[in-house]
């Protein structure tokens, strides 16, 4: 897909079909994840794939908005291993571009998503055993959209540039 197209037509899911997604094209997301610049190239970031039932089970405990999507890519950012420069460290700001690089690639696949940040980060950690350094920055349910999920209202909303950009 032509990059302004995937840039223009991507937009938030809020309901899945139950349709498994191809592994290759789930390989592809994350590799997309996986070249993602990040400060330095230190990669602070792990990603876990949640499709088990069980796994499943544990994002619905965290957050109501998994929208019964099939796949759910648990993105986290690695406080230990994230360029810190003072009392500022890149590690959420790396995860949110890899997520952002997975998401793009995803509507790409043809595969739709959310981002999501509404979820209980400490269940999270719980859940999925997440040690002191890693840091859960969004969800991202991935799947196939279902037939009757209604297209975001406020998807080509949008400012006018000379509202949101200043030359200097």
């Amino acid at each position: 897909m032509e990059f302004d197209k995937v840039i223009r037509e991507r937009q938030a899911t809020r309901k899945f079909s139950s349709k498994e997604i191809e592994q290759e094209k789930l390989d592809s997301v994350l590799e997309a994840g996986r070249i993602a610049p990040t400060a330095k190239n230190l990669q602070p970031i792990k990603i876990y794939v949640v499709k088990s039932s069980e796994g499943l089970e544990k994002i619905d405990k965290a957050s109501p908005c998994r929208y019964n999507a099939p796949v759910v890519l648990l993105v986290c950012g690695d406080k230990d291993i994230a360029y810190t420069k003072g009392d500022y460290s890149t590690y959420e700001m790396d995860a949110c571009i890899v997520a952002t690089h997975m998401i793009l690639e995803a509507t790409n696949q043809g595969l739709n998503n959310i981002w999501v940040e509404m979820f209980d980060g400490e269940v999270l950690k719980e859940e999925f055993n997440l040690t002191d350094n890693l840091v859960p920055i969004c969800l991202l349910p991935i799947g196939y959209k279902d037939e009757t999920c209604p297209a975001s209202p406020n998807h080509n909303k949008r400012k006018d540039l000379t509202e949101i950009v200043e030359y200097v």
